[in-house]
């Protein structure tokens, strides 16, 4: 492994997966956060927008590449197959639009990257990749294969058991604990390697707020406390990280070439809405069978179904095998859905923001692949796409939910106004050239 041979200019990217702009300011006003607080007051904190459909999956391909999901081809968590009303996992394979690692490399800068999700399985960048979110085994999310067993050595662990902490928090908060001792170590493993460009993504964060995210509000909580414990450990983190980086940035300036995001935002849920319920309750869709409805056994004469997280289809003619849409049908049917979208109500409250249409949000060669439709719910509502769900709106043991409108993006010089998340690609590798 090459090691630091004599300071240079370097470039420091810090991911926070699912921390909200509103969140950190109001932590970085209040003390919670100190090291990020100093960060604030000398440089500039940007409210930014991502990509929808607002889930990782979606929003870090748009961070790697800036791109949006029309050119890089990733539109969810799960795509359909072609010709099929089935899906697969989209993974890093089938990425369209090369990586900022990937361009840095072609100008001779030597990368390391340390848990970043959508990236599995691993493959070749100009330097070091640690898959993250979504990886199955650490043995096929490392380049190059040869830093696996040192990987093995400190016990890096990928991610929480998930499963387990939904329903055992006290788990959730040790294994939070335990995954972010083990980012540490992992700085500590390649800091001293020569590279130009370094990132490390704590996701830690939004597996928090999943699952307690009603902590943060309520100082009653049996968590809050622990809440704002781990915020004070991530925030120490973000210290260290930035005071190894002063000593060896090469930069005239102290926080030039420094720069933290988050991937999306976060708020509290007041329901969960079943998109292909409330599909079937007005008439786009309807199932073949008495046994549990699949996406698979959708009746010939359907218009309409949804993916996660609320993925509007039209079951287009020669698009899926059921297929009844024309395209002199489709407009007539979007506007149906958006305007009876439009009256959806929940306690009186209204439950859809704005619903999008793809050729509004999606540009580039794979847009034709994506949904025609993208509801995007007030802040509360978490739009869901399961089909075996009776009713149309419900609730998990999940408190918190992503937003598309207040993730945040942290850097020295002051960030264009509407940022949007396939901007900071173009910006830090401006940066780091």
């Amino acid at each position: 492994m090459p090691l630091f041979s004599r300071k240079k200019k370097r470039t420091l990217v810090i991911g926070l997966d699912g921390v909200p702009h509103s969140l950190l300011s109001r932590f970085a006003a209040d003390g919670t956060t100190p090291n990020i607080g100093r960060l604030v007051s000398e440089g500039h904190l940007s409210k930014m927008k991502v990509t929808l459909p607002e889930i990782s999956a979606v929003s870090w391909p748009s961070f790697m590449t800036g791109t949006n999901p029309g050119t890089h081809g990733i539109f969810g968590f799960v795509d359909p197959k072609p010709d099929s009303y089935d899906y697969r996992f989209p993974n890093f394979r089938d990425l369209k639009a090369p990586t900022l690692w990937d361009r840095l490399g072609q100008k001779k800068k030597r990368s390391i990257v340390i848990n970043q999700p959508s990236t599995y399985p691993a493959r070749e960048i100009p330097g070091v990749l640690i898959s993250g979110f979504l990886a199955l085994s650490l043995n096929k999310a490392v380049s190059p294969l040869r830093i696996l067993s040192d990987l093995q050595k400190i016990e890096y662990q990928i991610d929480v058991d998930t499963c387990k902490a939904r329903a055992d928090h006290d788990f959730l908060i040790k294994d939070l604990d335990g995954t972010l001792e083990g980012r540490r170590r992992a700085v500590d493993l390649f800091w001293n390697e020569d590279w130009d460009y370094f990132q490390m993504v704590v996701t830690g964060t939004d597996r928090l707020q999943h699952y307690l995210w009603d902590a943060v509000e309520d100082e009653s909580h049996a968590y809050h406390g622990a809440f704002l414990d781990y915020y004070r450990k991530v925030d120490a983190f973000v210290g260290e990280l930035v005071a190894k980086f002063a000593e060896v940035s090469g930069r005239k300036d102290e926080g030039e070439g420094l720069f933290l995001l988050s991937d999306h935002g976060f708020c509290g849920i007041k329901a969960e809405v079943r998109v292909n319920r409330w599909l079937v309750e007005n008439g786009f869709l309807s199932f073949e069978g008495d046994g549990p409805p699949s996406l698979e056994g959708i009746a010939p004469g359907s218009k309409a179904f949804a993916y996660d997280p609320g993925r509007i289809y039209l079951n287009r003619r020669g698009r899926f095998p059921k297929g009844s849409v024309g395209d002199s049908d489709a407009r007539s049917i979007m506007d149906e859905i958006k305007a009876g979208l439009a009256e959806l109500q929940y306690g009186g409250q209204s439950v859809i923001e704005r619903v999008f249409e793809r050729d509004e949000v999606y540009s580039g060669p794979e847009t034709r692949k994506g949904p025609d439709l993208l509801p995007v719910g007030h802040h509360g509502f978490d739009l869901k796409g399961t089909v075996k769900e009776r009713e149309l709106f419900g609730r998990t043991n999940l408190t918190g939910m992503h937003t598309w409108d207040d993730a945040f993006f942290w850097s020295k010089a002051k960030a264009p106004s509407d940022l949007d998340i396939t901007q900071l690609a173009g910006i830090i590798e401006t940066a780091a050239v």
